[in-house]
């Protein structure tokens, strides 16, 4: 009997590992085992392929590859890079400056903060979820140390203006520090170009392994008229320039290297690839279904995101619906998901609760195909159709 087909389309949440990916992996764990900070030829071979992955990633940044420290993951970044700043520059200011769209990773850090005598201002957006450059320029003040503005948004895939961004931080003397782990190997990013000092990624969002992530520090953590900006929040070993103490996982990293090697590689005939499969899928949507609207920019977006929302019925219901027929989408944040409350995004571009209540995320990937976009599509309609009938929340004719 053979397995029924399912058609994943959650890569914004995590990416199936590619082939490629987990050979590069397993040779590594029964080849490379020693520690890389060890003396002997193992830990010596180990300490190379450490090296040339560190290598291998930055060229996707533009990167000096002695400015990449390896984490755990995204999460761990954002939160080195939040608290970090904020312990080593008490002295110069206390005021921080985020959006309110932000990953829990960075909101939940800068909350924290803010209990803790430090001024967070979150941006408001407009309804495609962009900052306001005026409101960024009008929130800086003689206090302010840090600027953390996402890439790319994990729910409706809006993407920032990250380099004039990066000129007003650069401007003020303002370390400025983007969550890129949506964007990373999906679109160009040049730390340089765009005046970045500190930028987090992580490798299961580009078809690598879970449990590893990067942290970006410009000029190893060390800026004109400020000296050292970042300090570690861990302590223990060397490791990782003294910033993340942790016997290295150097299979992990050898994994990323790959997966990073891939997506530049790749990127350019994925993206429009992929952006030719999301623009069918909105497309598709907003002509055969009522009262169904577009969430996140129409074009400055990732190429492989798709928010809508469905007036009249519950998110978590076309999740379920549509896995029971072979189809993995989410709604909301996969992070949290099982959360009752609305999405603080959806909110923050001005849906209301009910309609931030109905949206669908999907999200292509390299793996995906147009038959699977068919096939979803097909079960999508009937599914919405399905759940008006039943929904106590359908409008009144």
């Amino acid at each position: 009997m053979s397995e029924k087909k399912y058609v994943y389309l959650d890569y914004a949440a995590t990416t199936p590992m590619d082939p490629r990916v987990i050979e590069e992996i397993y040779n590594h764990f029964k080849e490379t085992y020693g520690n890389s900070s060890s003396l002997h030829s193992i830990g010596q071979k180990a300490g190379k392929l450490l090296e040339d992955s560190r290598n291998t990633i930055a060229k996707l940044l533009n990167a000096d590859r002695q400015d990449i420290i390896f984490t755990s993951s995204g999460t761990e970044s954002d939160n080195i890079a939040i608290t970090g700043v904020a312990l080593q520059n008490m002295e110069r200011g206390n005021h921080i400056i985020t959006s309110t769209i932000e990953h829990h990773a960075i909101e939940n850090p800068c909350k924290q903060w803010d209990k803790r005598g430090l001024e967070v201002t979150f941006l408001p957006v407009n309804k495609y979820g962009l900052i306001n450059l005026d409101d960024l320029e009008n929130a800086i003040n003689d206090k302010t140390i840090l600027i953390s503005i996402m890439f790319a948004n994990n729910e409706i895939g809006t993407i920032e203006p990250i380099k004039e961004i990066g000129a007003i931080a650069k401007e003020h003397n303002i370390i400025f520090h983007t969550d890129a782990v949506q964007a990373f190997g999906k679109v160009p990013i040049d730390v340089e170009e765009m005046n970045i000092d500190l930028l987090s990624a992580s490798a299961h969002k580009i078809y690598g392994p879970k449990g590893i992530g990067l942290l970006y520090m410009k000029n190893k953590g060390i800026k004109k008229g400020i000296g050292r900006y970042i300090r570690p929040i861990m302590w223990g070993g060397g490791h990782e320039k003294d910033m993340r103490p942790s016997t290295v996982a150097v299979p992990l990293i050898a994994g990323f290297a790959k997966a990073a090697e891939l997506a530049k590689e790749e990127m350019s005939l994925e993206a429009q690839r992929q952006t030719k499969l999301r623009d069918k899928i909105i497309n598709w949507i907003l002509e055969n279904i009522d009262d169904a609207s577009l969430n996140g920019h129409p074009t400055q977006r990732l190429p492989n995101n798709i928010n809508v929302s469905f007036k009249y019925i519950e998110g978590e219901s076309i999740v379920l619906d549509l896995d029971m027929e072979g189809i993995g989408v989410s709604t909301g944040s996969a992070c949290s998901s099982k959360s009752l409350e609305p999405s603080h995004v959806l909110l923050a571009i001005g849906l209301k609760p009910e309609e931030a209540h109905g949206s669908m995320r999907a999200t292509v990937g390299r793996f995906t195909t147009e038959d699977d976009i068919d096939f979803f599509l097909q079960k999508l309609l009937k599914i919405i159709e399905r759940l008006r009938k039943i929904s106590p929340l359908k409008r009144k004719v």
